[in-house]
């Protein structure tokens, strides 16, 4: 079997972030955890998946981020989670979305893929097959944090009448605009992709949002790259962007960071699309673009330290 040099990617979500390099340090502090933990795994020989979905389940359950504990507030002040995984070998699935209450919305998304025999489930019935699976279920409280309450009671001060669609409820919000998400190639060569968000704050009750919709907010195969997104979630939706660099790479033969580019800086950006993604393929290059004013980034490879990143002046080569 061909043995490949290992690496591993995650962000923490892409928008408007303060540039106050002291308030930056927590952030970096937890995306190297996500990285380290992720790491521990694929240096060790384990799967991509295991990978991506341990980075993703650390990002959850710190208070940093929109995802899991720290989750933004639907208009009527409670937390709907999304997540999904991708396994690139076999194409492998699973998703979650509008779910309330489950501590850890990537492992059930997980369990979805492996154990349900479906691909997305959505409300009640998925915290219900939580609990089957004996998933950690938490009371609202746990994923409260006074920021994103505080954002929240922003947005419905700034509302726009109540007609208008819900997603220009929420654009005007500070702060990170959607997801955690973790890619990496293992070194048995597979691609696995991990993704989880609170969604947008004053989000509609029951809107999903792009990382519950496989081939918007998350794409892996191993024949191209594993990726997935952050941002305003029904552009993603709307031009396919995950899988959309995969089909440049696959039919049009494009590298994967002209791809990635492409899309982002591309159709997403003239929709009015604001985010980025987060991406790696089968060779081990990593791309990052992003056309917000940042994204919380990091990368580490097998044998080197790990990187991270907020600000687009502080891109290095990958």
């Amino acid at each position: 079997m061909e043995h490949h040099r290992y690496v591993i990617a995650v962000h923490g979500g892409a928008g408007a972030i303060a540039s106050d390099p002291a308030d930056a340090s927590p952030y970096h502090r937890a995306l190297k955890a996500a990285l380290a933990a992720g790491t521990e795994l694929l240096e060790h020989g384990a799967a991509a998946l295991d990978a991506v979905e341990a980075a993703v389940v650390l990002l959850e359950d710190g208070p940093l981020f929109n995802a899991g504990r720290g989750a933004v507030y639907t208009a009527d002040a409670r937390h709907e989670l999304d997540a999904a995984v991708m396994r690139g070998q076999d194409l492998a699935a699973g998703a979650v979305a509008c779910v309330q209450g489950v501590r850890n919305p990537v492992a059930l998304a997980r369990s979805v893929m492996q154990s349900s025999g479906h691909v997305l489930m959505v409300g009640a019935g998925a915290r219900c097959f939580a609990q089957q699976m004996g998933l950690a279920i938490e009371p609202d409280a746990w994923f409260h944090t006074d920021e994103r309450l505080a954002e929240l009671r922003r947005a419905q001060g700034r509302q726009v009448p109540s007609a208008a669609p819900a997603p220009l409820l929420a654009q005007g919000t500070q702060g990170t605009q959607g997801t955690v998400g973790a890619v990496a190639l293992d070194v048995s060569g597979h691609l696995a992709a991990a993704v989880s968000t609170g969604g947008l704050t004053n989000k509609r009750p029951g809107r999903a949002g792009d990382s519950a919709v496989i081939g918007a907010g998350i794409y892996a195969n191993d024949l191209s790259c594993a990726v997935v997104a952050t941002g305003t979630g029904e552009h993603f939706i709307r031009c396919a962007a995950a899988h959309d660099i995969h089909a440049r790479m696959l039919y049009r033969g494009q590298a994967m960071q002209e791809a990635a580019a492409d899309v982002v800086f591309g159709e997403l950006q003239r929709m009015g699309g604001v985010g980025g993604v987060i991406a790696v393929d089968a060779h081990g290059a990593v791309s990052m673009p992003f056309n917000s004013a940042g994204m919380y980034r990091g990368l580490q490879r097998q044998g080197e330290a790990a990187w991270t990143a907020i600000f687009p002046e502080d891109y290095s080569g990958m």
